[in-house]
């Protein structure tokens, strides 16, 4: 009985002191058929589904085990065992059988090794910060790879709304062209430049329709939406479109037919009745609002903010406590012992105590370590410096563009509305002889280009302010912790 108890003790023991593995699990957003998703809702989806995020939260998992693992060493190594043995000693004269059972109790603690073990454990603990702001950084970038994408699907819509109001125009046109060509008022010049300007429009919808489906994809990557259902995504104050919502439907790619670009207008009665402009308005209510922080501002808030910043500086005071853990491999350590033994033959009980100090080193290996660990040091301060030097080239190019952009709206806008007077004027003129057909496809041509001009320059506008906002690290409305998951 007093064995099994022994053995019942030390296997308590060893369950105690034995880690349980555990997981963080993240749970999954499902995107329903025919829902509609706000940015902050893609935001959402797209930190929870990114393998980066999962990735960088991992590290961190496995940074806090090693802060741990260096602690253990100031915990006490404990060492069980049991054993039995059997012999037989057969002579001439005697016959002897011998059974032996013994347990056997070791324990071992380090006492003081000059704070090398100290230094380890600051290390460690100087990775685990950084790992944590490396989560910060990743669902940063992440953020900003959302909102980029958002934008594109946004500002492609646009686009393809605007290339089926530029081929209806010149449907119309060429509907009218004939019917003029018809009456002897046209020349058939002027009747086939409508047809050849309105197979051109075609092709231009056919490629923004494709460039509209391939923004689509980009969305779903960067969600990491695999077999994603038809959605929709919904316009922002900053990009509110005309439809306001943009149907997401990857579901069905499929070949035009050949003959579906190619074929003309049916023919109409009476098409002189189509003959006027109608403007577009693909953005309804814009607004472009200021941004509240001068350059200096956002100087400021990139160098406290920046995650990776902090995640270089942890790393670099991490490496300084390995320097001074590799030096301290000079110096012995100082340790415990304590061990019992029972033996049932005899009923053998034995206790032995004792304390050593021991040093085990290879000069010329340690010299090596010490020079490496220096090496590490210069190498992180190194990157740390071009770190600082590149945020403030990003910050201060992010700025530039912003404000550039800025200033090109509020002109673009002006273009858009006088190319459509000018549009409204030269179509007038051709129809009642005044003018030629030049000059009204020009004036076509400049519409259509000044209304895309517009939208492609609100689109990279949001994509450079949500770069700025991203470079000075701006708090975001939609985020997620390190102990999320």
């Amino acid at each position: 009985m007093k064995k099994l108890k022994i053995a019942i003790i030390f296997i308590f023991i060893w369950l105690t002191f034995t880690p349980i593995q555990t997981a963080l699990a993240i749970d999954e957003i499902k995107v329903e058929q025919g829902s509609v998703l706000t940015l902050n809702d893609c935001v959402k989806i797209a930190l929870q589904n990114n393998p980066a995020v999962k990735n960088a939260r991992y590290n961190w998992g496995i940074s806090k085990a090693n802060v741990n693992i260096a602690r253990s060493e100031f915990f006490p190594t404990i060492g069980v065992g049991t054993g039995y043995s059997y012999s037989s000693i057969d002579t001439k004269k005697t016959t002897s059988n011998t059974n032996t059972y013994s347990v056997e109790a070791t324990l071992n603690q380090l006492l003081w090794n000059f704070g090398r073990t100290n230094a380890n454990i600051k290390m460690q603990k100087f990775y685990l910060i950084a790992d944590q702001y490396n989560f910060d950084n990743t669902v940063r970038e992440t953020i900003f790879n959302v909102k980029q994408k958002y934008f594109e699907v946004l500002a492609a819509r646009a686009t393809v709304i605007i290339n089926k109001a530029y081929v209806d125009i010149n449907e119309r046109n060429y509907l009218r062209t004939k019917a003029y060509y018809d009456e002897g008022l046209k020349s058939k010049i002027d009747l086939v430049n409508a047809e050849v300007t309105l197979s051109d429009s075609k092709i231009s919808l056919v490629q923004s329709e494709n460039s509209y489906k391939n923004s689509l994809v980009n969305l779903n990557n960067a969600m990491y939406l695999t077999n994603a259902p038809v959605y929709s995504i919904s316009s922002t104050e900053g990009f509110n479109i005309k439809d306001n919502v943009a149907p997401v439907d990857l579901s069905k790619i499929t070949k035009p037919a050949d003959n579906k670009i190619a074929e003309v207008p049916v023919s109409v009665s009476d098409a002189k009745l189509l003959s006027s402009v109608e403007k577009l308005e693909i953005l309804t209510d814009y607004k472009l609002e200021d941004f509240p922080y001068t350059f200096e501002e956002c100087m400021k808030m990139a160098y406290e903010n920046r995650a990776d910043l902090k995640a270089y500086n942890s790393t670099l005071d991490a490496v300084k406590e390995n320097l001074v853990y590799v030096k301290r491999n000079y110096y012995p350590s100082l340790s415990a012992t304590a061990g019992y033994g029972f033996r049932d033959t005899n009923r053998t009980n034995s206790l032995n105590l004792g304390v050593n100090l021991s040093s085990s080193l290879n000069i010329m290996n340690q010299k090596a370590k010490v020079d490496a660990a220096k090496l590490q040091v210069d190498i992180a301060e190194n990157s740390l410096n071009q770190l600082n030097q590149d945020i403030y080239f990003e910050v201060q190019n992010a700025y530039i563009d912003m404000i550039e952009l800025e200033k090109q709206i509020p002109l673009l806008a002006v273009k858009v509305r006088q190319t459509l007077e000018n549009y409204e004027l030269a179509e007038g003129r051709y129809y009642v002889g005044l003018g030629d057909y030049i000059q009204l496809q020009d004036a076509k041509v400049n519409y259509n280009n000044a209304q895309c001009s517009y939208i492609e320059t609100i689109y990279k506008y949001n994509v450079a302010r949500a770069n700025l906002e991203s470079v000075i690290a701006l708090p975001q409305q939609v985020t997620i912790s390190i102990e999320e998951g």
